[in-house]
């Protein structure tokens, strides 16, 4: 069966028609969201994260007092931007919030996307190499350190005055498996097989960075074929996850009506445009009455091949609509499951 997460951004803004007004509500609705998620039978609470910017900033006390809350639901990010990331510092801080919600951590990283600031990360006092325009390299390198550091590592020198002994120390706390639940964000095929070859799981977005003239959900679906055939040439142990996203709005009632049906007509069909100097291809949007989803949602062959699918939700309409939103995206889903498969 597939998994269903929901995927916010954790906007506010205090404007006519918001919810979610300040930075403190968007914190205490993104708690009752997740714990109304777990309850409707959703199965992970993710949260993208953006600095400089009225949305989520700073993921593990978030992630934490919604494990505190909830029992079951998977918890996680997509993605934490590694450019900004001291590795060692936040290999404490995932491994804390691991152990706080029992192992149900999973963590999207990757080299993030275009943000409000300018190369904001140089002034969280990370300077790229010259040549690393973009902060690519930079993010592989956080990203490498904070997986050793999480799979417990040295990363420091004993000190014999305090420890009575030369050696090296790794960080601490440690959570034993949570090297198995780092998710790379990819945005092309090539970097779905380095994901692969780093043996990371594979977080899709809503969106891909290249564009080759057919749907999106096909490309996306053959950036997961290579992410599996590259994954099985590396001879990697475990099975791999594989995530993707998708903006799902069941037409349930009028509140719903009243957002989203005339969007329907615009954001029904897939989108090419001009991202990061170059051309990207923006998946659809699924907007309906719930059996016309169904089927859509069968067809979309991505979401066939994902075992995780991520529902990005309008944050700001409040913690009741998108609780009624994700009980509906459920319910269409234990229908997808059971359609055939598109041939």
């Amino acid at each position: 069966m597939t998994k269903i997460g929901f995927l916010s951004f954790g906007h506010w803004r205090d404007v006519p028609g918001s919810k979610v007004r300040s930075g403190r509500e968007a914190l205490v609705q993104a708690i009752d969201l997740a714990v109304a998620a777990e309850e409707a039978g959703v199965d992970g609470a993710y949260f993208r994260v953006h600095h400089f910017a009225p949305q989520q900033a700073a993921p593990f006390p978030l992630l934490s007092a919604i494990a505190a809350r909830t029992d079951r639901i998977e918890i996680g990010t997509g993605v934490i931007d590694m450019r900004y990331e001291n590795p060692l510092y936040m290999a404490e801080e995932a491994a804390a919030t691991d152990l706080i919600s029992g192992g149900r951590l999973q963590l999207g990283v990757s080299r993030g996307s275009p943000e409000t600031a300018l190369a904001g990360y140089r002034s969280f006092g990370y300077v790229p190499e010259a040549g690393d325009d973009n902060g690519a390299d930079l993010a592989r390198d956080h990203t490498a350190v904070f997986r050793r550091a999480i799979a417990g590592e040295p990363m420091a020198n004993a000190n014999p005055h305090m420890t009575g002994a030369v050696g090296s120390l790794a960080v601490t706390p440690l959570s034993d498996t949570l090297a198995e639940r780092i998710w790379w964000g990819a945005g092309t095929r090539a970097t779905a097989e380095w994901t692969a070859e780093q043996g990371m799981n594979l977080m899709s977005s809503t969106l891909l960075t290249e564009d080759t003239g057919v749907p999106f959900d096909e490309l996306q679906a053959e950036q997961i074929a290579r992410f599996r055939s590259t994954w099985a040439d590396m001879g990697w142990e475990r099975r791999p996850r594989v995530s993707v996203s998708r903006s799902i709005i069941p037409i349930i009632d009028d509140e719903s009506r009243h957002y989203f049906g005339v969007r329907a007509q615009v954001e029904g069909q897939d989108q090419v445009g001009h991202l990061d100097g170059g051309l990207a291809r923006f998946g659809r949007s699924y907007i309906g009455e719930p059996e016309h989803l169904v089927a859509e949602l069968a067809a979309d062959r991505a979401v066939r091949e994902a075992d995780t699918v991520l529902v990005t939700v309008p944050n700001q309409l409040g913690v009741d609509f998108n609780a009624r939103l994700l009980a509906a995206v459920k319910d269409v889903f234990t229908e997808v499951d059971a359609a055939p498969a598109a041939v």
